[in-house]
């Protein structure tokens, strides 16, 4: 039984931070298939909004569309930055 006394700590910006990379990667994977440039129609969302950018198939565009666009920029600059600029000096 647990004790109810003691504090529990839940951090939710790191697993917010692991289903918007999870996201990002279906999105990514199903608009390969679909023969679509990921990366320009991912941007092409991202700029407008417009989630007709991304494709129905395997849900993307009801996955995409769980998170903020900002949300989804901070993910993409984080990750960048992480592995392209850490052995360099800024």
């Amino acid at each position: 039984m647990a004790d109810i006394s003691m504090t529990q700590f839940f951090d939710s910006e790191s697993s917010r931070q692991m289903e918007v990379g999870d996201i990002l990667r279906q999105v990514y994977q199903a608009l390969t298939r679909k023969g679509y440039n990921p990366v320009n129609q991912i941007v092409g969302y991202i700029m407008s909004g417009d989630p007709t950018y991304i494709t129905s198939y395997e849900n993307a565009r009801s996955l995409i569309m769980r998170v903020e666009r900002d949300e989804l920029l901070e993910e993409l600059v984080k990750f960048y930055v992480d592995h392209k600029l850490e052995d360099r000096s800024v």
